[in-house]
């Protein structure tokens, strides 16, 4: 729906970028503008940076993918900065458009420096005035400047950090049996980007990120052989051996701090919790049940951890929550079938499989969503923020993983060759 009117608007010259509506001239100027306005239902008015051709896209596809109402369509005019705004501030005001973003790319020394500002469309100010980001004038480098972009224009509008600059790692299975060929990928937060980071005949289960976003622990299977956990540097290198034990070693996760990891390993008889250093060295068992104790992850606090135990019964799993303080353990979930437990980052919800399908609880247990049954037993993973969640599933015969937004944001998916699993989220590289 359109509204076609004539504004009269007083030119107003600013003296300053980040209070637009509040000098005026002593003598206002008047203008009649003759202009068509479109009614906006949208939260955000996204206008392309001058001079740049590869930021914008990413930023507003990542914008696009939250709860805000991001367009750059029927806009008024074009400008990249506050002081453009000058004089044609009531226009925008009138298109209830609360946001506007707004910037401009130029070259330094080789880097691409990115200038850029969010307008409280209302008032006219900028919200903690002019931003700068330096890049170098690189695919790579350009790419996650874009993220992190969108995520400080995401916490500039709602407060909260954004989670683009972040990286998913998952598995990719091809083949069967002695031919099976596993494949540990990390790709940006958008679903772009797709890179290996190791390859192995066999199998590669349950990635775990480094708080910095710069390591990745996982499993390894090979034929007629233990599983063994790895760590490996997301930027190059080898992977270093964690656990050279006799037994399953398996479910990595780290410490808050990066200096520790949890694990599951049989390899003292029944599989238990063990906690060492993320270098290496001498483990110690958490737990000594007759049970099975396994998949662990660590609140964001590191004063406790979530675990699954079967210790109910025989393929009744649940899960149990473990205090360092005191060693004592106490049960969490409620449904009759619980696993794979992975703590949201400000510890209030708890991402688990419930049965068959992917769910989210809160930290007394009760389900709060739950994402469905998705063909695959495996749960979903919260993005830094808790905002949003990734998992995968199977479609169509075709190995998927589904970014869903918790809040009302766009869901998207990106399918693979063969089958797809555990997906996890990093927070940004350190």
């Amino acid at each position: 729906m359109r509204t076609h009117k004539k504004l009269l608007v007083s030119l107003l010259a600013s003296t300053s970028a980040l209070l637009i509506s509040q000098s005026v001239l002593a003598a206002p100027v008047v203008l009649e503008l003759d202009y068509e306005i479109p009614v906006q239902q949208n939260q955000v008015a996204f206008v392309s940076f001058a001079g740049d051709s590869v930021l914008s896209p990413i930023i507003l596809n990542d914008l696009s993918k939250t709860e805000l109402k991001v367009t750059n369509q029927d806009l008024p005019q074009q400008p990249h900065s506050s002081k453009e705004l000058t004089g044609t501030l009531p226009v925008w005001q009138s298109m209830g458009i609360p946001y506007l973003v707004v910037g401009s790319t130029r070259t330094n020394r080789g880097k691409i420096i990115t200038d850029y500002e969010v307008i409280d469309v209302k008032s006219g100010r900028v919200i903690e005035g002019k931003q700068s980001l330096t890049a170098d004038n690189n695919r790579e480098s350009m790419r996650y400047a874009g993220h992190v972009i969108a995520d400080k224009v995401y916490e500039l509008i709602t407060g909260i950090p954004g989670d683009f600059s972040g990286r998913i790692a998952y598995i990719e299975e091809t083949g069967t049996g002695k031919q099976k060929i596993s494949r540990l990928k990390v790709m940006d937060a958008d679903g772009e980007n797709a890179r290996t980071i190791t390859e192995v005949t066999g199998s590669i289960f349950s990635p775990a990120w480094s708080p910095d976003g710069n390591r990745i622990a996982y499993s390894v299977q090979r034929e007629k052989s233990y599983p063994v956990i790895y760590v490996q540097n997301v930027s190059g290198g080898g992977a270093t051996t964690l656990t050279p034990f006799s037994g399953s070693n398996l479910s990595p996760s780290f410490s808050p701090d990066g200096s520790k990891i949890l694990f599951s390993s049989s390899f003292e008889g029944s599989a238990d919790i063990y906690e060492m250093s993320a270098s290496g060295g001498t483990p110690r068992r958490l737990t000594n049940l007759p049970s099975s104790e396994v998949q662990p992850s660590y609140a964001p606090d590191g004063k406790s951890f979530v675990f699954v135990s079967d210790k109910t019964g025989f393929n009744k799993p649940q899960v149990y929550r473990y205090e360092f303080a005191t060693g004592q353990t106490t049960k969490v979930s409620n449904g009759g079938y619980a696993t794979s437990p992975q703590f949201s980052s400000d510890g209030t919800q708890i991402a688990f499989l419930s049965g068959r399908s992917a769910a989210i609880m809160n930290s007394n247990g009760a389900i709060t969503t739950n994402l469905g049954n998705t063909g695959i037993d495996e749960a979903p993973s919260f993005s830094p923020n808790g905002k949003r969640v990734v998992y995968a599933s199977t479609q169509g015969g075709k190995g998927v993983l589904t970014i869903k937004s918790l809040n009302g944001g766009e869901a998207f998916g990106k399918s693979g060759q063969g089958v797809i699993r555990s997906p996890v989220w990093s927070s940004s590289p350190k």
